[in-house]
């Protein structure tokens, strides 16, 4: 599988400066990354938030650093800078690149899954399907594992962490049961492969952990 780009930090909007009369151009931009509140301009912030749209190609899995840059050479609006724009958010942590079906654990290891929006639990139709959406508006439904781990990863170093502990269920496991018998590296596949949509959809979002 090819890789994939999602942003990363949570949105905290405009800042305007404190001035009469009112300016109505803000004067940045800000992201909370990591320990930082970044400060980005009107057209890097345009750019980071084109990495939320189209949460249905996002579900896919088809949203990548070309797509992402041909999107915005292409919009109503064209960038023309789009490519050095995207390289540069990428080094600077805003965007991340991953193979949903590689090596995921240098880069799970590098960021924590913070959970955004409710649990709406499963349905009686569908009762393999957890949905996380807000108030009765589901957003995206999850298998079981993926929606426990959205769940509770917040509490963990770092998302390869919580895979680690996921896939090791010998202390939460009932006499009689059998363990889930997961790979920390299948349950981070598992996560991967729905990451993307969560994301675009405001149901979770990647933060930077410091370096070990």
């Amino acid at each position: 599988m090819s890789t994939v780009i999602v942003p990363a930090g949570l949105s905290m909007g405009p800042r305007y400066r404190y001035v009469r009369p009112p300016d109505p151009n803000p004067e940045c931009y800000e992201v909370h990354l990591g320990d930082d509140l970044v400060e980005l301009t009107e057209t890097e912030a345009a750019v980071w938030a084109a990495a939320f749209l189209y949460p249905d190609q996002h579900a896919k899995l088809t949203v990548n650093r070309n797509s992402l840059v041909r999107m915005l050479e292409t919009a109503p609006k064209p960038e023309p800078h789009a490519a050095r724009y995207v390289d540069d958010l990428i080094a600077r942590g805003l965007l991340v690149e991953f193979d949903p079906d590689g090596d995921l654990q240098p880069v799970f290891s590098r960021h924590k899954l913070l959970p955004l929006a409710q649990g709406l639990g499963a349905t009686p139709e569908a009762p393999h399907q957890h949905r996380i959406g807000i108030g009765d508006h589901a957003l995206v439904a999850l298998p079981v594992d993926v929606y426990g781990l959205w769940s509770f990863s917040y509490r963990d170093e770092n998302l390869w962490r919580a895979c680690v502990l996921y896939a090791d269920d010998s202390e939460n496991i009932e006499d009689g049961d059998k363990p889930m018998s997961m790979t920390p590296s299948q349950v981070a596949r598992d996560i991967a492969g729905h990451l993307p949509l969560l994301i675009a959809a405001g149901c979770a979002f990647l933060d930077p952990v410091a370096a070990a």
